[in-house]
C-alpha cells in the first residue's frame, strides 16, 4: 500500500472580522469541490466549531454498488461492494493511505456525507438504484482535503491548517481578505408541487396513529416532500434556508457536477 505522508502548517488568528459564510464566499469560486460545515452553537466549547475545506487531494465514493477511490497521484481503484467487502471497509482502507503529522493533525481527515440510500450497504433493505441523467450524486462520498479552515466560535479564533506550505497559507489569507465577492442570485421557477396529495398525507398520519396504538412503534416521524424548481446560485439558496432553519449543524458541499446542502 502506497502511503501519502504530510506535515501540517498552521496559522491561527482572531476571527472577529470573519464568518464561515463570508470566508467561504471569497474562496468558493477559486477552489472548486469545496465544503462548508457550520455549527450554530456558539455557547458550548465542545461543539462550537465550523469548518471550510478546500483543495481536495483524494476521495472515496460509494455509488451503484461500487467503491471508487482516487488518490493524490491520480490513480483510481474500483471495487464491488459486497457482504464481505462493505462500504465501511472501503472507506477505512482509503484513509489508511494517508499519514499526517504535526499540530492540529486531527482536523485533517475525511469530510463528506452519507445519503439515505446508503442504508442498503449496512442493512438488508432493498433500495431502488436509480441513475440520474444529471447530478447523479454518489450514495456516500468522503474527501481528503489539503487545506482546512477551522472557526472556533467559543474562543473567537480562525485557524488555517494546510498540508501544503506556509506560502499556501499566505495565498489563502490573501484571498480571504479580498474585497470583490460575487453574490449571485436565485429565484423560484413555476409552482410548488408535492408527490403526495393532502388526502394521501392525512391517510399516512391515520395509519401511523394506528401503528402507535397497536404498540408496533412508540414514535413515527412522517414527512411530506414539497418540490420547487429554481434558477440561480445554490449557495444563495443555502443561505436563505439557514436563516430560517434552527438546526445546530449545517453543511454545503460543492462537488463539481453536483451540490449538496442540508442540516442535522
Amino acid at each position: 500500500m502506497h502511503q501519502h505522508t504530510y506535515t501540517t502548517h498552521v496559522r491561527r488568528m482572531l476571527a472577529d472580522m470573519y464568518t464561515p459564510v463570508s470566508v467561504y464566499m471569497r474562496l468558493r469560486d477559486i477552489y472548486p469541490q469545496s465544503a462548508l460545515m457550520e455549527s450554530s452553537d456558539y455557547h458550548d466549547s465542545n461543539n462550537s466549531r465550523s469548518f471550510i475545506a478546500i483543495n481536495p487531494v483524494g476521495n472515496v465514493s460509494i455509488s451503484h454498488g461500487k467503491a471508487i477511490c482516487t488518490f493524490p497521484d491520480g490513480t483510481t481503484t474500483t471495487k464491488d461492494v459486497t457482504n464481505e467487502y462493505k462500504a465501511d471497509i472501503a472507506i477505512n482502507e482509503f484513509i489508511q493511505h494517508f499519514s499526517v503529522e504535526g499540530e492540529e493533525k486531527s482536523v485533517c481527515g475525511l469530510y463528506g456525507y452519507t445519503s439515505f440510500n446508503a442504508v442498503r450497504y449496512f442493512e438488508n433493505i432493498d433500495v431502488k438504484d436509480t441513475t440520474m441523467d444529471k447530478n447523479d450524486a454518489p450514495d456516500m462520498m468522503y474527501i481528503f482535503f489539503r487545506d482546512v479552515i477551522v472557526f472556533d466560535h467559543f474562543n473567537n479564533t480562525m485557524t488555517i491548517v494546510s498540508l501544503g506550505s506556509e506560502a499556501d497559507i499566505d495565498n489563502i489569507l490573501r484571498l480571504i481578505n479580498r474585497t470583490n465577492v460575487n453574490p449571485y442570485d436565485f429565484h423560484p421557477v413555476g409552482e410548488t408541487t408535492s408527490p403526495l396529495t393532502d388526502d394521501e398525507h392525512k391517510a399516512n398520519i391515520r395509519r401511523g396513529i394506528q401503528h402507535c396504538l397497536r404498540g408496533d412503534v412508540f414514535q413515527i416521524v412522517l414527512s411530506r416532500r414539497f418540490c420547487q424548481k429554481y434558477e440561480g446560485d445554490d449557495f444563495k439558496l443555502y443561505r436563505a434556508l439557514r436563516s430560517i432553519n434552527p438546526s445546530p449543524y449545517l453543511f454545503y458541499f460543492d462537488l463539481g457536477g453536483f451540490r449538496l446542502f442540508g442540516s442535522s
